[in-house]
């Protein structure tokens, strides 16, 4: 268990950081959900969330989960928007990027790119900052998409997902979540990268 300090962020998500930690990381495309189902998905959570506040029992946390945690996967899953990943050549120059300081400033355990979003179990090294290494990751892997693609603007949306993993338990989970997403997705061969 690691027992080092944890320091807390905030944007849009809050974002929790700790020396020696893995994160579940999930970033998106910046068309990958339309804005008109995100705009109704925050007002009903802000407002659930006002009604349940924290700390959550485990079955208050069950219930959040369910009611916007999986309903937010199952819309990534849906295929919404451009999917450019879903070209191999895409999926390469991300695959790349996430690559490119394994085992110097990050460790990759585990990953999968999707046609509009990516998962990855990611454990920033020594002194290197989890903001930092995304920061690069899809500043790096949008410049070369727009060029290749002859396009400009966001690609990603600003901000990623993370949390801290915990424990074993919830390794293997993640583990199992990104091995079984192309499935729950039912992507063909080739329409994906899975690490």
């Amino acid at each position: 268990m690691n027992t080092s300090h944890i320091y807390k962020t905030h944007r849009n998500l809050p974002h929790w950081t700790q020396s020696g930690a893995i994160y579940w990381i999930t970033f998106r495309l910046v068309d990958s959900i339309p804005k008109s189902k995100m705009v109704h998905w925050r007002r009903e959570r802000d407002a659930w969330i006002r009604l349940h506040p924290q700390p959550w029992t485990t079955k208050t946390a069950r219930e959040y989960q369910i009611n916007f945690g999986d309903r937010y996967e199952d819309w990534l899953d849906a295929g919404y928007g451009s999917c450019v990943l879903r070209r191999k050549d895409c999926r390469e120059i991300v695959e790349n990027c996430l690559f490119r300081f394994h085992e110097q400033r990050l460790s990759l355990h585990h990953a999968v790119i999707m046609p509009n979003h990516v998962h990855a179990l990611l454990e920033p090294l020594e002194k290197y900052r989890l903001s930092k290494l995304m920061q690069g990751i899809k500043g790096a892997s949008s410049r070369e998409i727009n060029r290749f693609l002859g396009k400009s603007g966001k690609f990603w949306m600003p901000e990623s997902y993370d949390h801290i993993v915990r424990n074993e338990t919830e390794y293997l989970h993640y583990l199992k979540y990104i091995e079984g997403n192309p499935v729950k997705a039912r992507l063909q061969q080739g329409e994906y990268w899975l690490m």
